[in-house]
C-alpha cells in the first residue's frame, strides 16, 4: 500500500474511534483503541516507540516516544488538548526529522468533529 492509502485508513479508524467514544477521555484510551483498530485493519503498528535524538556525539536514547508508528513509516502523535498549537506540530516534525519518516499525523481527540483536529505532515 502507498502512504496515502495507509493515511486514509488511519484517519478513517481515528474517526471511527472518536465517533464511538467522543471527546473527553484520556489520551491513553484513544491510543489503545486506535492501536486496536489499526491492527484489526491489518497494519503493522507499534506503541510508544522510543525516538532517540542525537546531539553531536551525544545520543539521548529515550528523549521522546512516538505514540504510534504505522508500518515503520507513519508517525501518529495523539493529543487531547483544547487547541493544537505550534509546539505540537513541532513535535511531529521533530519525529519525522530524527526518525527519517516521511509522513506524520497529529490527531487531537478533544474536538467535536475530529476532522478539525487532524494535521498531516509530509517530509
Amino acid at each position: 500500500m502507498q502512504l496515502n492509502e495507509i493515511t486514509k485508513i488511519i484517519i478513517g479508524k481515528a474517526i471511527e474511534v472518536h465517533k464511538e467514544l467522543g471527546p473527553g477521555l484520556l489520551e491513553s484510551a484513544y491510543q489503545e483503541c486506535l492501536y486496536y483498530e489499526l491492527r484489526c485493519a491489518g497494519l503493522d503498528v507499534k506503541k510508544e516507540v522510543p525516538q532517540p535524538i542525537v546531539y553531536k556525539k551525544l545520543e539521548l536514547s529515550n528523549a521522546y516516544r512516538i505514540d504510534l508508528l504505522v508500518n515503520n513509516e507513519i508517525v501518529i502523535e495523539l493529543k487531547h488538548v483544547e487547541k493544537l498549537m505550534e509546539k505540537h506540530e513541532a513535535q511531529v516534525l521533530t519525529y519525522l526529522k530524527f526518525g527519517k519518516y516521511k509522513v506524520g499525523l497529529l490527531i487531537n481527540f478533544n474536538e467535536t468533529l475530529l476532522k478539525n483536529g487532524i494535521r498531516r505532515f509530509v517530509m
